[in-house]
């Protein structure tokens, strides 16, 4: 019989057995119900948002989508009012006919310079022979007058009717350079004409651009998550109307801590398991490790404080995935996910239930 306050020897054995299998279950499981090689987190189903915005301030004319609804990239979602844009465009064309008649005008106007310059360059022939015929009088004055054959006064006479001769020719040389200028000025608004026409062209494709963008489409697949603005309402520019989620770029955000996220790869096997839906597994891969961590302790002194740091890991769904299965994709849900630490690590029991495909 045992001696009061004594253990039988076998209770002792059982306990040590006990406390021995324990800490391999312990170790084995890493205390939470999974092998080593397998890591978990916490997280919630993510998806990225996408604002449809006002280019330029205006008035919501039209809002085609609702709250729920599944749309599709380029898909039409909203309108802006686009009276005064299109008055601005009805100016511009006005301005772009007028500048087109410009250019006709001055080219008319480079014509008639041309003309005035071939009369000038005319004339001054005319006159340089005059010129010339006043000279050969003048010279022949100038050897009668020698001999007496001819009186002063006809000498005096030639030599004013070559002067006047050599007047005449340099005005008409001087109207050949003014029409010369006259021809470049006029080519010079032939070029302002055709500048003003590109100007007026450029107005038109902006304006244009301007009512395109006043139609707001959608830029990728999804669902309209809040509608912020309604007709009529007067935005700023950049002022929001629509919020979409992508739902062909889903993933979901967890932590590890130091040990564990440092054998994470990019590209390694993750399994989600949502609260909302246990008996499904949701395949998904690591898309992203931070390089910094997001929870942190004061001070990083003791190797016992560095694993405390928490590192974010985003497993990525696949996209072909998500198309197959749109209208049930939700974000906001919480869950679980797994992620195989070591590739040779088998999935325990518990994620190998139905797999989404």
């Amino acid at each position: 019989m045992p001696l009061p306050g004594k253990r039988p020897w076998y209770l002792v054995a059982l306990l040590l057995v006990v406390a021995t299998g324990s800490y391999y279950t312990w170790d084995h499981l890493q205390g939470d119900g999974l092998p080593d090689g397998i890591a978990s987190g916490n997280g919630r189903i993510e998806a990225v948002e996408i604002d449809i915005s006002t280019k330029t301030a205006g008035r919501i004319s039209e809002i085609f989508a609702q709250e729920g609804d599944f749309v599709e990239a380029g898909q039409e979602l909203a309108r802006m009012d686009t009276r005064q844009l299109e008055a601005r465009q009805r100016e511009a064309e006005a301005q772009l006919r007028r500048a087109t008649i410009s250019i006709d005008t001055a080219n008319s106007l480079v014509a008639q310079r041309q003309a005035e310059q071939e009369a000038a360059q005319a004339v001054v022939a005319q006159r340089q022979a005059e010129l010339e015929a006043a000279q050969k009088r003048l010279e022949r004055a100038e050897r009668l007058s020698q001999s007496n054959a001819v009186s002063q006064q006809v000498l005096d006479d030639a030599r004013a009717t070559a002067q006047a001769a050599r007047a005449t020719v340099s005005a008409a040389v001087a109207q050949v350079a003014a029409s010369q200028a006259a021809i470049t000025a006029s080519r010079a608004q032939v070029v302002d004409a055709e500048a003003a026409v590109e100007a007026a062209q450029a107005t038109i494709d902006s304006i244009k651009t301007e009512i395109d963008d006043s139609t707001l489409t959608s830029p990728r697949n999804g669902r309209v998550q809040y509608r912020i603005a309604q007709p009529g309402e007067v935005l700023s520019a950049g002022g929001r109307v629509l919020n979409l989620v992508d739902l062909e770029d889903v993933h979901m955000s967890f932590f590890l801590p130091t040990a564990q996220a440092g054998r994470v790869a990019i590209g390694a096997d993750v399994r989600l398991v949502l609260d909302a839906a246990p008996q499904y597994i949701i395949p998904a891969e690591v898309s992203f490790v931070a390089d910094t961590a997001q929870f942190t302790p004061r001070t990083v002194e003791t190797q016992e404080e560095r694993q405390k740091l928490m590192f974010r890991v985003k497993a990525r769904i696949p996209p072909e995935l998500l198309r197959k299965h749109i209208e049930q994709v939700k974000t906001g849900l919480p869950g679980m996910a797994y992620v195989r630490l070591d590739p040779e690590a088998e999935w325990p029991d518990s994620l190998q239930g139905t797999l989404v495909e």
